[in-house]
């Protein structure tokens, strides 16, 4: 049985489980980020306009590094940080997948590479939501009922961090649930041109990066909220080298562009913020 000081080690399963995703994020990553052009040719669906692309691109890069980074954790504490947000991503991406199925380019009508790019991603959604989950399940029983009681601890981050972190976590989840729920009113608030398909596929992000945001104000461990705090910053470096790409595309300077931007600055602040207090030497809950 866990005593109230142990740390509880993540489960080779799950680390296995991340470094997979991880690696599979990479990969549409690599085709959305550097080749925006090529997705018609090179993955599962066309991703257009160029900025969507790599927006897109960014998150999953950033969600790379979250990934990694719970793989890498020293305690379920802080890994959870990563798996949660990512099941609540996949999950959904299988939802929008499945809505605009007519999209993907699963018939052969399309060139070999996208086709097995699609059949991929369906299989890639379909089964990885529910592995994240059964072996969540499996690696919450390893921690036994001491250490269950003690996860609920006081947070230990700076009460103006959380209140920042749940202003952002807040705008995203909302925004987020409403590109997925309606997508053409919703785009109307987006600094440039998305179709149902991609409002809903950034709605996903969105719902997961807000999410991620949420949880992690609530963390009782510095520490543990390294994976959001690398996430967040990595997020906003990479969503910046895209606005230097394709920033042209947006609505300048409408309040949704301006927005968008103040945003981003804001998920950078607070992510920083969060990443060095993850540096600094901290106890854990209940030592101040």
């Amino acid at each position: 049985m866990s005593t109230p000081g142990e740390v509880t080690a993540v489960i080779p399963a799950m680390r296995r489980l991340l470094y997979v995703a991880a690696f599979l994020v990479f990969l549409a990553g690599l085709v959305l980020f550097v080749f925006p052009l090529r997705t018609a040719e090179w993955f599962a669906w066309t991703v257009d306009p160029p900025m969507t692309a790599v927006f897109l691109g960014a998150a999953y890069w950033s969600a790379a590094g979250l990934e990694i980074a719970g793989a890498r954790s020293m305690s379920w504490d802080s890994a959870k940080l990563a798996v949660w947000p990512v099941f609540i991503f996949t999950t959904l991406t299988l939802g929008v997948t499945l809505l605009h199925l007519d999209r993907f380019h699963l018939s052969s009508n399309n060139g070999t590479l996208a086709q097995v790019a699609a059949w991929a991603w369906l299989a890639i959604y379909a089964l990885v939501p529910v592995a994240m989950l059964v072996i969540s399940l499996i690696q919450i029983r390893s921690l036994g009922p001491s250490r269950r009681s003690i996860e609920a601890g006081r947070p230990v981050l700076p009460r103006g961090l959380r209140l920042f972190m749940a202003v952002i976590a807040g705008f995203l989840l909302i925004y987020g649930v409403a590109l997925l729920a309606v997508p053409t009113f919703a785009a109307a608030w987006w600094p440039w041109s998305l179709s149902e398909l991609t409002a809903r596929a950034i709605g996903a992000w969105l719902v997961g990066l807000g999410w991620s945001a949420a949880q992690g104000q609530f963390s009782n461990d510095r520490r543990a909220i390294r994976p959001v705090a690398l996430t967040s910053v990595s997020f906003v470096m990479l969503q910046a080298l895209a606005l230097l790409r394709y920033g042209d595309e947006l609505t300048w300077p409408s309040a949704p562009a301006i927005g968008y931007v103040i945003v981003l600055l804001a998920i950078g602040v607070a992510g920083g913020w969060a990443l060095l207090l993850a540096r600094s030497p901290v106890a854990r809950v209940g030592i101040r």
